[in-house]
């Protein structure tokens, strides 16, 4: 009877070694997060030319709840959509984080359309015109590198895959009717927060020559809404906008500031107070937080009701009921690349 015993547990050790053998010979890394989802790639997964990209250019993994915030409302409002966030600290060998240590990175890794990408920079950039500009720049010498490599990379993605790019503190509240569109920040003046275009369209292209052509890393913006207002001047002859009316011009929409902007960076601080009655955003797609104003550190808390609270609540509640805390134990919104 032992003998049966050693030789049935010798029996299932070897086939237990046998599958391992096999499964490490297709990954190097056991117990490493897959790169994606399914087995598509992402040229595949952004096929359709409809997609919500989101960056991270520095190296933290675990997503403030602003950013998550922001995932999860763009994959509750875009359903069938994929959701791509690049994130420059991911590798395709990177271990798979507990839930305890990086909840907002489990959680939004587990939404169906949501897929998390590494940002590789050189490979993104290939036959573009800023391929040469980021092979000869110092990053490490660059004011403002982690911008700037945000500004440089969102034209490179959405020029290749089509599709609409968001900064990490955009929560959307109702989906863009439009292919090719720009947003006003103010009359006359574009972002480069949100915007989405067709593959290969020539706007994007002649966005990234005359990124590399002005390249000034001294000057905030010069390579973000700077460098899409002066195309944009190149391209259209700007008017001010009547009511709430888009322009168009050729086949491009410049949005007015309402779509996006509804609260200016002046009144930032708005959307940390408790209003008498919460604004409705009718005429909004999705709203623009200016997280980098807040160099107060203002949080979201639970049971303030204040307007982002009430936001987080509506459109990103896994964020708000996983993430968001009350009073004694506030979580204030880290400054990112793409909190512009």
């Amino acid at each position: 009877m032992r003998k049966e015993l050693q030789l049935s547990l010798s029996v299932t050790l070897l086939l237990v070694c046998g599958f391992l053998y096999q499964f490490t010979l297709k990954s190097s890394c056991l117990f490493c997060l897959p790169s994606f989802k399914s087995h598509q790639g992402l040229e595949a997964l952004l096929s359709d030319r409809r997609g919500i990209v989101f960056l991270e250019t520095s190296d933290r993994m675990e997503p403030p709840h602003l950013v998550s915030c922001s995932v999860e409302s763009a994959a509750k409002i875009y359903p069938e959509w994929p959701v791509v966030f690049f994130m420059k600290g991911l590798t395709d060998s990177t271990p798979m984080p507990s839930n305890s240590t990086y909840p907002a990175f489990s959680f939004l890794s587990a939404i169906d359309n949501v897929f998390l990408f590494p940002l590789d920079m050189k490979r993104l950039l290939e036959d573009t015109p800023l391929f040469s500009w980021y092979n000869q720049i110092n990053a490490s010498a660059e004011r403002n590198w982690l911008h700037i490599s945000s500004d440089a990379s969102r034209l490179a993605i959405i020029w290749k895959y089509g599709g609409i790019y968001m900064d990490t503190d955009v929560i959307s509240i109702r989906p863009i009717p439009e292919e090719n569109f720009l947003a006003a920040q103010a009359s006359r003046y574009s972002s480069n927060g949100i915007f989405g275009f067709l593959p290969h369209h020539p706007f994007l292209w002649e966005c990234m020559e005359n990124f590399v052509e002005h390249y000034n890393s001294d000057i905030w913006g010069n390579q973000g809404p700077e460098l899409m207002t002066r195309m944009l001047r190149v391209w259209c002859k700007l008017e001010d906008f009547q009511e709430v009316s888009d322009l168009r011009c050729l086949n491009i929409s410049f949005l007015h500031p309402q779509r996006f902007y509804p609260i200016s960076y002046r009144e930032w601080r708005r959307y940390y107070e408790v209003w008498d009655t919460d604004p409705s955003f009718n005429d909004s797609y999705a709203l623009h937080l200016w997280n980098h104003m807040n160099q107060e550190g203002r949080a979201v808390i639970r049971g303030s009701n204040t307007l982002v609270e009430n936001l987080y609540r509506k459109h990103c509640p896994r964020t708000y009921r996983d993430l968001i805390k009350g009073p004694e134990g506030s979580v204030t919104g880290e400054l990112g690349p793409g909190n512009k």
